[in-house]
């Protein structure tokens, strides 16, 4: 018996429709695997994108604002150095001549009153812990040493520190006299001065 025309066309689109459908599902499927697998195993697309956004990060972490007047041992610590700078308002010169002063870029410092790392700041602990004022150890509310002797760290706490001894001082001598040894008073104020001069003149 043979099946009527107007039956057989219906039921060719019909199977045609369900073949379409089911590879569809199966390419659709495929690709949502093939995606992850990418996505897991850094396919070249996605390797594409790290590398473009790690030499973005390259370019930021390069940029450098002190003078080539430095030594490498300031020099090293140059991205440290302009990105605080650029945080509190803080020309990176001045930054860099206030650690080419007190540590010539020696990460691992320690002055004799215990003063710590790149910028020599007085610690809470230490030395420092002898130093007392009228309502107890004078440096309590400061950074450890551990934490001083980290050069990120160091940088960031110091240029902030210096940031406000200028603002409170009005001007960037007495700043930094506020900033230096206690007793030593404007000559080392006048050093971190000439080679931040000398900076700014190369």
């Amino acid at each position: 018996m043979k099946t009527p025309v107007r039956f057989l066309i219906p039921s060719l689109l019909i199977a045609f429709l369900v073949i379409i459908l089911t590879t569809t599902h199966l390419a659709s499927a495929d690709f949502a695997i093939g995606f992850r697998e990418d996505k897991e195993g850094q396919s070249p697309i996605n390797e594409g994108a790290d590398l473009n956004q790690n030499d973005i990060a390259q370019e930021t972490l390069s940029e450098c604002n002190i003078s080539d007047q430095f030594p490498e041992g300031v020099q090293q610590w140059c991205t440290l150095i302009t990105s605080n700078a650029q945080e509190t308002g803080v020309d990176a010169n001045l930054v860099a001549a206030v650690i080419q002063v007190e540590s010539a870029g020696a990460a691992d410092a320690y002055s004799n009153n215990g003063a710590v790392g790149l910028m020599q700041v007085m610690p809470r602990d230490g030395l420092a812990a002898n130093f007392q004022c009228i309502n107890g150890p004078c440096f309590a509310s400061r950074p450890t040493m551990d934490e001083l002797f980290d050069p990120e760290f160091n940088i960031q706490y110091g240029t902030q520190l210096l940031n406000g001894n200028i603002q409170k001082n009005k001007n960037l001598r007495d700043g930094l006299v506020a900033y230096g040894p206690t007793g030593v008073g404007y000559s080392y104020a006048d050093e971190v001065l000439r080679v931040y001069q000398e900076a700014q003149n190369n």
